[in-house]
């Protein structure tokens, strides 16, 4: 059955926003030209199947997933009412992009609700960070593999913060990420899947930090964010959002979904380190996360940790 007409689909396909039509089965019967751009899916690939078929899986900030109990789509069908949720989607080279979504029902001309159509677009924000990276890119501080800032960089910005810390007392903290058992995993699939794994991870968190926060690679399959204006609570709530989307992105590839976790090791700037001795501690508390289970974010602070040593 068709839900719209030709000519209002013709208009949709011209909007900048992803959009997509699914009906009461929840089975996409549309997909804009804008959705294949912001998701990476072809129509071809996702008309005609249901939209948790792991096609955008969104989920909320925290990593929970919304393609079943929590499904803005589901419940507009059910209820008839508008909806707009800011969540993150799924991209089809398997990291997560934040975007907003807005929801509205269908009506037959009984008013009978027979469809739902979802509009989402990628955050303001975004449009920020491509142009710091093409910056970046000019200066050769950018990783050429991930597309974010490289070990040079990190450098650069670290003694900059330190700077302001020690003139002015801008408070700031640093988190370093690493891929839990990354040499199994590039054992076991090859390192041009390992390469689409390290990609997809640091992808995932570029999308879900601040304008202000800077993600670099620091080596290998380890990234260091430098977090100003922050706090320990702060550093502990973001960690846990980065695990927890990271965890919920996947590749989808013919040996199956693969999947990778995190762990973290992250600590606030204090008044007596250097960036040596910061980055010290920074990983001494990611390695004590790995030590217990992996998956794990671990947050201290300069006195707190200097006692476990």
């Amino acid at each position: 059955m068709r839900i719209l007409g030709t000519s209002y689909l013709n208009l949709l396909d011209s909007l900048h926003d992803g959009v997509y039509v699914v009906n009461r089965d929840r089975r996409i019967r549309f997909w804009n030209s804008s959705a294949e751009q912001i998701t990476g899916y072809l129509s071809a690939e996702v008309v005609n199947r249901r939209c948790s078929d792991n096609i955008l899986m969104h989920v909320d900030s925290e990593g929970r997933a919304l393609c079943k109990e929590h499904c803005p789509l589901r419940a507009t069908l059910q209820d008839g009412q508008k909806r707009e949720i800011e969540a993150y989607l799924h991209h089809a080279d398997g990291h997560r992009i934040p975007v907003l979504v807005r929801v509205a029902p269908l009506f037959n001309e009984k008013k009978q609700i027979v469809g739902a159509i979802e509009s989402f677009n990628e955050s303001t924000l975004r449009a920020d960070l491509i142009e710091r990276l093409h910056q970046l890119e000019a200066l050769a501080l950018l990783d050429e593999l991930t597309q974010v800032g490289n070990r040079r960089y990190a450098n650069i910005t670290l003694s900059t913060r330190m700077h302001e810390f020690t003139r002015y007392g801008i408070p700031f903290g640093v988190m370093m990420v690493d891929v839990d058992t990354f040499k199994d995993f590039n054992d076991t699939y090859g390192h041009d899947i390992g390469d689409m794994v390290i990609r997809m991870v640091a992808r995932t968190m570029q999308d879900a930090l601040r304008t202000s926060d800077v993600l670099c690679r620091w080596g290998g399959d380890e990234f260091l964010i430098i977090v100003p204006n922050a706090s320990e609570d702060q550093l502990q709530r973001l960690g846990d959002r980065l695990r927890g989307l990271i965890s919920t992105s996947f590749l989808t590839e013919s040996q199956g979904i693969l999947k990778v976790t995190v762990s973290a090791g992250a600590t606030m700037v204090a008044p007596d380190d250097s960036a040596e001795t910061l980055l010290k501690r920074a990983d001494m508390l990611l390695y004590r996360a790995k030590d217990s289970g992996r998956n794990c974010v671990l947050v201290e602070l300069a006195t707190t940790a200097g006692q476990e040593v």
